[in-house]
């Protein structure tokens, strides 16, 4: 059965259930007499009784409720729709132009290189949407209290590059250098990027949007982390919006939707969605058998949210307005989306002949139209004041957070080459009767020549058009997009203050993830930094140790606590308050990096540095949302990242899906995350204390992200004359105590320190073998600092590469053995800055994880110190000059149980 069968029957089914007309009609008349006694309160007042009704038809056992989608109609009818208030003309040759400039970027760029790519058609079935937020509703950074926030959907940033370039913020040099950064920066001009990217345009880009799916989710958490600073009585951000401009088809991606109930259960109203239905994803129809829009307002209606719809423009109204019988109404109802797609592909006569011919009702209300006015029978989204109304109701809207589901046709104005067509993701370039079309159908003032060229048109400074477009701005704060950095320095305590526990341990024994827990909490104590900092979990703060943190400073709720905790005589109770400080993010690690992010790029979204430390299973990081974290480095993020239960074998039981080799892989590839693994509470402690310096103080770009364990080992204190070595990567822990020629120098980090130094003491004592003993705190970091030697050396800079890794190791003799809790090809990267002549092996956790205990899984993947006392042995040279045998020596060692 298809979807006009389906609607048949159940129209049939509706039909066979209607009252009696006598008894429907005095239901009608005491309901429309209610409106008319309560007047401007009556709808409020028919909603409360039709829920009453509703609950004591429950209570009869009548199993009931409301359809979850509305007709096919907009929400905002034309009785309750506003006074337009801006000049529409102006605005629709504005409009007209930005369409033009951001067509032409696209297609000079490849005109000229064919590879550049670009997108067209997402913008041109946008463009009134933003410029009717533009022109009436996009506070900018000079109001008061401060700018809204627009994620932009982001195959429609030409038209944010357009307007910019009409602003007079980007040259034309610039949007003639579209996704042509490095040739542009060669000519000292800005080139554009390809989609929003704070990194590679720090000045403009806020929030980078590119991979479908992250702006949503962040969207949400921002919104909701504005309501946490006003609640905290950091800052006033009542009045400021989030605003987000996605695709209906990028609604498929989880995250998109991942955190509705989160918006409407904390009552986000200073979130607004707006959702580009067009209908088309890349390939085709978002649901070509089905209504796109019927399944996003069920979505979001379930969700909490208040969903306004805006499908049809004004030239609808009066049809609408003479259709007695609502024939219009079922037509929309009966029809899809793929059938919906094809009538915006085609004319007038078409449209005639394939919707409007459906029922004699239909024909007779079209009659009067000629082919040419049906053809500008436009959808709503390209219909300012229909989206005007729209977007009124949602900001107007309290309690709740709104969405506005605005149809529009993908490639508008594009004509019979992009619009509503299948290939219209993928229209680069247009031929010239094309391009004069457009011209023609925006009756935009450039010459055919001009045409011809692509040429780039901006009215005159005086000209009514450009003088509109600046007063508009100017009454709303100010121009977007644009970043700003205004941020004040947070003074941060002194190390011996956060850390003098763990950098004077003396043999003190706890875990990396204990000693976190217990600097986070020395931290949160102080005046100037304590207030700034944003702890968050993804419902494991038991887990960490950080139960004590409820008592100290309290959950984050919106609503305080409105219930009395089962646990409530501990003091680790878990306690909700309004201005509480931990962000607790449930069973969401997708959540609680947006979070983590909104708060990590405070100190330019909301001018107010802020540091907050994420923790979590280190196999949930990188792996499961490495995506988002991407994005929050392309945003400039600033903040701590801490895995936990780091390493393949420290977290024996919980096997495969648990036990993380591979992050500090990931985090090497993104050049502003600072990665390390310290293997003692004082490598931790300076870690935290210089990034905290860094970020809070010297304001610069990069996050940290830094692996603990929950292993409980003895901890020796840390000098301060190694303090910068721990910084830059290695130091030297232990000299060997062995004299001699035959040496070897082991490298450890992290989880499997421990088994190094049981190594060391096994290879000296059993067999007179010298092994002097490094702390790795970071392979990333030593690999960076390797290749940047490497280039200067390729630049003729330097003589040698002379990497400090390379220098730290040439006064030493012997083989290298490196051993990691990770995959081998973390130590495998300074494998090019290795002393020349000396041999480097190294020993790390690749393949899947197991579950057992830490010594047997250590011993699986031969990183326990019998191993590694194995290798050494294989790599020293015998006292006669020969490498030593797998034999002997190393037999009752194969068995070592390591604990």
């Amino acid at each position: 059965m298809d979807h006009s069968q389906r609607f048949g029957a159940y129209l049939d089914e509706r039909q066979q259930r209607t009252p009696d007309p006598a008894e429907l009609q005095e239901w009608l008349e005491s309901l429309d007499g209610l409106l008319q006694a309560w007047g401007v309160e009556g709808p409020e007042q028919a909603r409360a009784v039709l829920d009453s009704l509703l609950a004591h038809a429950r209570l009869k056992g009548i199993d009931w409720h409301a359809d979850a989608v509305t007709p096919y109609l907009n929400t905002v009818p034309l009785a309750r729709q506003k006074e337009y208030p801006g000049d529409v003309e102006i605005e629709k040759r504005l409009s007209a132009i930005l369409r033009w400039n951001a067509l032409a970027m696209v297609v000079r760029a490849n005109a000229q290189y064919g590879e550049l790519g670009g997108h067209i058609a997402s913008y041109a079935s946008a463009a009134d949407l933003f410029e009717t937020g533009f022109q009436h509703f996009f506070k900018g950074p000079d109001a008061q209290p401060g700018a809204d926030l627009v994620y932009f959907q982001p195959h429609s940033a030409p038209g944010a590059y357009a307007r910019a370039y009409l602003e007079g913020r980007l040259s034309e040099e610039s949007i003639a250098h579209y996704r042509q950064e490095l040739s542009a920066q060669q000519q000292g001009i800005q080139g554009l990027s390809s989609y929003p990217h704070p990194w590679l345009m720090p000045d403009f880009w806020q929030f980078p949007t590119g991979s479908m799916g992250i702006g949503p989710i962040n969207a949400i958490y921002q919104a909701r982390f504005m309501r946490y600073l006003e609640h905290r009585g950091l800052q006033h951000t009542a009045g400021r919006r989030v605003w987000g401009f996605f695709g209906d088809g990028e609604m498929d991606e989880p995250e998109s939707i991942a955190a509705l109930t989160l918006a409407a259960r904390e009552g986000l109203d200073n979130c607004t969605f707006v959702i580009n239905c067009n209908l088309q994803r890349l390939d085709g129809p978002v649901r070509g058998n089905g209504r796109i829009v019927d399944e996003l307002e069920s979505l979001f209606a379930g969700a909490g949210w208040n969903v306004v719809k805006c499908l049809w423009g004004s030239e609808w109204d009066a049809l609408l307005a003479r259709d007695e019988t609502h024939a219009i109404a079922r037509a929309f109802a009966q029809t899809v989306d793929g059938e919906f797609q094809t009538l915006s592909a085609n004319d007038g006569a078409f449209n005639r002949s394939n919707f409007f011919s459906k029922t004699p009702e239909l024909q007779a209300l079209v009659a009067h139209l000629s082919d040419a006015e049906i053809d500008q029978l436009r959808r709503g989204g390209h219909d300012p004041v229909k989206v005007h109304a729209a977007f009124l109701r949602a900001t107007q809207t309290q309690g709740r957070p709104s969405v506005v589901l605005a149809k529009t046709m993908k490639g508008y104005g594009m004509g019979s080459i992009g619009q509503g067509r299948m290939t219209t993701h993928q229209q680069k370039k247009l031929g010239r009767d094309d391009l004069l079309a457009f011209r023609d159908r925006f009756k935009l003032p450039i010459s055919d020549a001009q045409v011809e060229r692509a040429e780039f048109y901006k009215p005159a400074d005086d000209s009514p058009e450009m003088q509109y477009l600046h007063a508009r701005r100017r009454q709303l704060g100010g121009c977007l997009p644009q970043r700003r950095v205004s941020a004040p320095p947070v003074a941060v305590p002194p190390l011996l203050q956060s850390g003098g526990f763990a950098t004077e341990a003396d043999g003190k024994v706890m875990s990396s993830t204990m000693a976190f827990v217990r600097q986070l909490g020395n931290l949160l104590k102080d005046q100037a930094l304590g207030p700034r900092i944003v702890p968050i979990v993804a419902d494991e703060a038991r887990t960490f140790g950080m139960a004590n943190l409820f008592r100290q400073v309290g959950i984050y709720a919106p609503f305080g606590q409105l219930y009395l905790p089962e646990d409530a005589g501990s003091i680790l109770s878990y306690r909700e308050i309004k201005d509480g400080q931990i962000l607790e993010e449930g069973i969401s690690e997708a959540g609680a990096i947006s979070s983590w992010t909104a708060a990590a790029t405070s100190y330019s979204t909301h001018g107010l540095a802020m540091l907050p430390f994420y923790i979590y299973y280190s196999m949930f990081g990188f792996q499961r949302i490495g995506d988002l974290i991407w994005a929050a480095a392309d945003q400039r993020a600033r903040g701590f990242l801490i895995g936990a239960t780091s390493g393949r074998t420290t977290l024996g039981g919980e096997g495969l899906q648990h036990q993380d080799g591979t992050s500090h892989l990931a985090a090497s590839t993104i050049e502003n995350c600072c990665a390390y693994d310290p293997a003692f509470a004082g490598e931790l402690a300076v870690i935290i204390d210089h990034g905290a310096r860094r970020m809070m103080q010297q304001q610069e770009d990069v996050f940290y992200y830094i692996t603990v364990t929950n292993e409980s080992v003895p901890n020796p204190s840390l000098p301060a004359d190694v303090h910068e070595e721990v910084l830059r990567g290695m130091y030297r822990f232990r000299a060997a105590q062995v004299d001699g020629q035959r040496q070897v120098q082991l490298l450890g980090s992290g989880a499997i320190m421990g088994e190094v130094l049981k190594a060391a003491a096994i290879l000296e004592a059993e067999h007179g073998i010298g092994a002097t003993v490094w702390s790795v705190t970071s392979y990333t970091e030593l690999a960076r600092e390797g290749l940047r030697c490497e280039r200067a050396w390729r630049h003729g800079e330097r003589e040698v590469v002379g990497s400090w890794f390379e220098e730290r190791l040439a006064t030493t003799s012997g083989p290298i053995i490196a051993a990691t809790d990770y995959v081998r090809a973390l130590p495998e990267m300074v494998r090019a800055f290795v002393p020349s002549g000396r041999q480097y092996l190294t020993l790390g956790t690749d393949g899947f994880g197991r579950s057992d205990s830490r010594a047997a899984l250590r011993r699986h993947f031969e990183v326990d110190a019998a191993s590694i006392v194995q290798a050494a042995l294989r790599c020293v040279p015998k006292a006669t000059g020969q490498p030593g045998s797998l034999q002997d020596p190393m037999e009752k060692w194969s068995v070592l149980a390591v604990d």
